[in-house]
């Protein structure tokens, strides 16, 4: 309605205007605030299971100028316990007089080392083989190939090992792992020949990633986590089963219940260790939820607006996973005693549901898997979360970040084969490298 209209109007006209507006206004009001309460507050890594990758860092503060500090006391680099070479460097002469010096005018007042590698260059044998009649039996013979130099690939264990390092643990693809090894060992190899060179490790990656899944699959406790893997352009899963001694790397095509029961083969863990992703439940006797996802979902529920469960509900959790820190320090009796005094706490926060409901469909699934909160305070081999799977999954989120997908089916299960060496190596205190050079037996690797 334009100006003119509304100067014709009576004054009865234009208040009852004004209140169907008024009205009209009200109403739009509350048809926006039902949409943004069912829109409910954003996703982010803080209060969800959104990696933090997807996460956004607001903008730092511009700090102010610190204050002049007082100096601390300098560090040093400790020097070698075997140097491969000692240099003494003694003054010939005086420098001021020229008077001739020897080693007892020069007591040693300074020691250091300096560390340099020598040019990076491929040991290569080259193998003659011989061959002739036996003059007793007049029968041809030919002699043996050396032990761990038998004919075919040319490349040792040692490359091999190394090519897997660096293609696995360090992400390198093919094209630059071939530049890389001509540029700095000096060894020219295709991209064909990496492929076959892996190609020819991976049985013996695989039984050795089989006997890890086997020691996972039977021990007391096991955890468990997953997440997203491109293969061939098609969407997989990468699972994570670990134990105290062991990790297992499975890449699947399933995200469901069924590669977890497939990996288990009927063996049934005491504790299973997960966040609340039905694909994770039931594979144990028991389960223990991860209290850092809780933490999570409490926190999105505060973001909601939820003030009756939430924050109550995040500061147990927070209380519980304080208390898991403190573990190893205390006593049975006392950690019993936490353990009745949570339970009593709990009870309190669910005897009346909230209204929100981000933070009512929290306290429903607590009312329903409330034994599974706080178990590890009555076993110590039960960790309270699930981050040593998270852990273990991160090198996998930067391999897929860096190489983008794997392009075969075979890459992809020497992936999963060789992660799991590494890893369950690193849990026993190996690097990677000895890792693969103990799975990789010369037979194989030089096959």
């Amino acid at each position: 309605m334009n100006r003119e209209a509304l100067e014709r109007l009576s004054k009865d006209d234009l208040i009852a205007l004004v209140l169907a507006q008024a009205a009209q206004i009200a109403a739009l009001e509350k048809r926006i605030a039902e949409l943004e309460a069912r829109l409910g507050p954003a996703k982010t890594p803080d209060n969800s299971s959104l990696p933090p990758a997807q996460g956004h860092k607001p903008n730092r503060a511009e700090r102010r100028a610190a204050k002049k500090r007082q100096g601390r006391p300098g560090s040093f680099r400790k020097l070698a316990d075997q140097p491969d070479r000692v240099v003494e460097t003694l003054a010939p002469e005086c420098p001021h007089c020229a008077h001739p010096l020897g080693a007892a005018d020069q007591p040693g007042f300074h020691a250091y080392d300096h560390i340099d590698l020598p040019p990076i260059r491929p040991v290569v044998t080259r193998v003659h083989r011989h061959r002739g009649v036996c003059p007793g039996c007049r029968r041809g013979f030919s002699a043996p190939a050396p032990a761990g130099m038998a004919p075919g690939s040319p490349f040792g264990p040692g490359i091999v090992a190394l090519v897997l390092h660096l293609h696995v643990t360090q992400a390198i693809s093919f094209a630059r792992l071939a530049r890389l090894m001509a540029e700095v060992f000096g060894l020219t190899i295709s991209e064909g020949a990496i492929a076959n060179l892996l190609a020819r490790a991976a049985p013996r990656l695989t039984a050795a990633a089989e006997a890890i899944a086997a020691e996972v699959r039977h021990a007391k406790v096991v955890a468990s986590d997953e997440t997203s893997a491109r293969v061939q352009g098609h969407t997989h899963w990468q699972w994570v089963m670990l134990s105290s001694t062991a990790v297992y790397h499975q890449i699947a095509d399933s995200r469901a219940a069924q590669v977890v029961s497939g990996f288990l083969q009927g063996a049934t863990p005491e504790v299973w260790v997960a966040d609340r992703y039905g694909g994770q439940a039931g594979h144990g006797q028991a389960r223990q939820v991860c209290l850092a996802h809780l933490l999570r979902d409490a926190q999105f529920a505060i973001e909601e607006g939820d003030t009756a469960f939430a924050p109550a509900f995040k500061a147990l959790l927070s209380r519980a996973a304080g208390i898991g820190q403190r573990r190893d320090t205390l006593k049975d009796t006392t950690l019993a005693q936490y353990r009745a005094d949570l339970d009593r706490r709990l009870d309190r926060l669910l005897a009346r549901p909230p209204t929100k409901p981000a933070a009512a469909k929290l306290w429903r699934a607590m009312r329903r898997d409330r034994d599974d909160l706080f178990r590890f305070l009555g076993r110590r081999d039960v960790p309270y979360t699930n981050n040593g799977c998270e852990r273990a999954l991160r090198p996998a989120v930067i391999f897929r970040k860096v190489t983008g997908c794997f392009r075969s089916q075979w890459g992809t299960n020497l992936y999963a084969a060789a992660l799991s060496v590494i890893a369950t190596g690193r849990l026993r205190g190996q690097s990677p490298l000895p890792a693969r050079r103990l799975a990789l037996n010369p037979p194989l690797a030089t096959a």
